[in-house]
């Protein structure tokens, strides 16, 4: 196999945030080589967008529909081989589908799609194919998230008895008290955002990365959502008590009506010989508190962090790494999966994160609903 992979994309043209992070993260590492996709809705933008990112125009195409059929009419050492889909959460579904029906590896960005039937679609999907599938958890890529999760597994904590995990924005509150604005703000449409705003967009985040370290399952779950105007549909705050396995119960906090906070997510797990604490906004920093000891902290780039923490590691101890660097890390361990290489467990995350995630989504849903009752999820 030829050492570029090559990669298409779905959305992501213009100022879009996320669709810089992936293109940049794509290009670290070296292992890819974006050749086409569909960046606009409109073929004239995405053709303009392809130039103003100087790859060629020949292979942007006007919809998904088009990218599968002349995609597959290539030879296969041309043809795209993984596609990464950013478009807003109600296009997730019908391209992702399109995509593995069509022979295609995905990476997508979260939520997988906007309801969890649709998930578990996109599951099976996957699972008959054998394709590739990852789900951009983004912080699951940072070198101490994985090192947090490791040290977990290999109980340098204990067992696991109370877990916090926040993540708290402001950018909706300058639009959410103009009431055209917060109708025209797409995540705060249900057509477009799917059922739920706050915990769709970030508190999912949250229960992710809960999972993630601390290598336990959300059983049942009751929450609270804040919608702050009676016109206004959609969560833009909300806070989850949740109950996993063995006994351990804790709570997700998610807002996006938290004045003036920019991304501050961040996640703690209490064990019974000690805890881990690690926080979006300082990343290189993971603290270790113990029973009768100093605080310790924990940074990249040493030889006492896990081998899944090193490798996802580029530079020398007290070289800052962050959001580029943590998506990254995902599309590496998507890169050496593609390419049939050994990966690290949780190297990068599956479709299976994103069918947890849809069913934690709606379940909060309907805890608030029914009244903030206790709710017990799937396990598919």
């Amino acid at each position: 196999m030829p050492k570029k992979i090559r990669l298409g994309i779905l959305g992501g043209g213009g100022d879009s945030l996320i669709g810089i992070v992936h293109r940049i993260a794509s290009f670290m590492n070296d292992n890819y080589s974006i050749v086409g996709g569909v960046f606009n809705p409109d073929p004239a933008i995405s053709i303009e967008f392809a130039k103003e990112i100087d790859i060629p125009t020949n292979r942007i195409y006007a919809t998904v529909e088009e990218l599968v059929a002349k995609e597959n009419a290539l030879p296969g050492e041309e043809r795209m081989q993984v596609i990464s889909v950013l478009t807003p959460n109600f296009l997730h579904f019908p391209m992702a589908k399109a995509l593995l029906e069509g022979g295609f590896n995905v990476i997508c960005e979260k939520p997988m799609t906007t309801t969890y039937e649709e998930a578990k679609i996109l599951a099976d999907l996957q699972q008959k194919s054998g394709a590739v599938f990852a789900l951009t958890h983004t912080y699951t890529g940072y070198p101490m998230v994985r090192q947090m999760r490791e040290m977990i597994r290999a109980g340098a904590i204990g067992a696991v008895h109370k877990v916090d995990a926040q993540y708290y924005q402001g950018w909706i509150n300058p639009l959410i008290h103009d009431e055209k604005s917060r109708k025209a703000t797409w995540r705060l449409d249900p057509a477009k955002s799917g059922i739920s705003c706050c915990i769709g967009d970030i508190g999912v985040h949250a229960f992710n990365l809960l999972e993630y370290t601390c290598g336990l399952e959300v059983r049942e779950l009751l929450s609270d959502f804040n919608f702050l105007y009676d016109d206004n549909v959609m969560d833009v705050d909300g806070t989850v008590l949740v109950r996993m396995d063995k006994h351990v119960k804790g709570v997700i906090r998610a807002s996006q009506i938290a004045t003036a906070e920019e991304n501050n997510i961040s996640i703690a797990v209490y064990g019974r010989k000690g805890g881990l604490k690690w926080e979006q906004e300082n990343p290189n920093y993971l603290y270790l508190l113990e029973e009768g000891k100093p605080l310790q902290v924990l940074k990249p780039g040493h030889a006492y962090n896990s081998d899944m923490a090193k490798d996802a590691t580029k530079l020398p101890p007290g070289h800052p790494e962050g959001i580029f660097d943590a998506m990254a890390n995902i599309y590496l361990g998507v890169a050496k999966a593609i390419r049939g290489e050994k990966i690290h467990q949780g190297e990068y995350p599956t479709v299976r994160d994103g069918v947890r995630g849809m069913n934690f989504i709606e379940a909060t849903v309907e805890s608030n609903q029914k009244g903030n009752v206790w709710v017990t999820l799937n396990h598919d």
